[in-house]
């Protein structure tokens, strides 16, 4: 048992916990070095919220979930610094123009301004963004329905805005059973040719 706050207790976890947080890390990181340094500040951090433990958390898990941090945050730089590095090889890139003000002038763009905000909305989320009605329902904090419903008007809108033609619309035939002359099987078609 661990008190936090207490230096000594704190020594204790360092002792019994430093080989499984550098594993921990080194398996992540693929580096012993890395996972060293990371390792080394992840019991840093530690160290220096070591009062603010809670101790209805086991010690060794907080101090866990500290070095993972710690190490996903050395990847995020090192994915970072290489940006950089290429960035400095390559150059920086032509400024073109902003893909922002070319939306903007964009008929679909101007009929969306014209939208209530709603419809709107789940129109980019679920046409650009790629959302599931289910997911843009979470998002908006209304129920899927009310989704369905606010993205049909918004494309009506949308087409009447747009000048565009309705979907035709296609008759389907449906397939009706029948049971076959020969023996006692239903077979989905046409039926027998008249």
């Amino acid at each position: 048992m661990y008190t936090p706050g207490s230096v000594e207790d704190f020594d204790r976890l360092y002792q019994s916990s430093f080989n499984r947080i550098l594993y921990t890390l080194y398996g992540i990181l693929g580096d012993r070095a890395a996972a060293e340094d990371c390792t080394q500040d992840a019991f840093v951090r530690a160290f220096k919220a070591w009062n603010t433990w809670k101790p209805d958390a086991p010690a060794e898990a907080w101090l866990h979930r500290i070095a993972i941090n710690v190490a996903y945050n050395h990847i995020r730089q090192g994915r970072i610094r290489a940006v950089g590095e290429l960035v400095r090889r390559l150059g920086r890139p032509a400024v073109g123009d902003d893909p922002a003000t070319l939306a903007e002038g964009s008929e679909l763009f101007r009929a969306l301004r014209k939208l209530p905000a709603d419809q709107a909305a789940v129109v980019v989320l679920r046409h650009h963004h790629g959302y599931t009605n289910r997911e843009i329902a979470f998002a908006l904090g209304a129920p899927e329905s009310t989704i369905a419903s606010r993205l049909a008007k918004a494309k009506e809108r949308l087409r009447e805005e747009l000048k565009w033609p309705k979907a035709r619309e296609v008759t389907v035939r449906t397939a009706r059973p029948f049971v076959s002359e020969g023996d006692a099987r239903v077979v989905l078609g046409d039926g027998p040719a008249r």
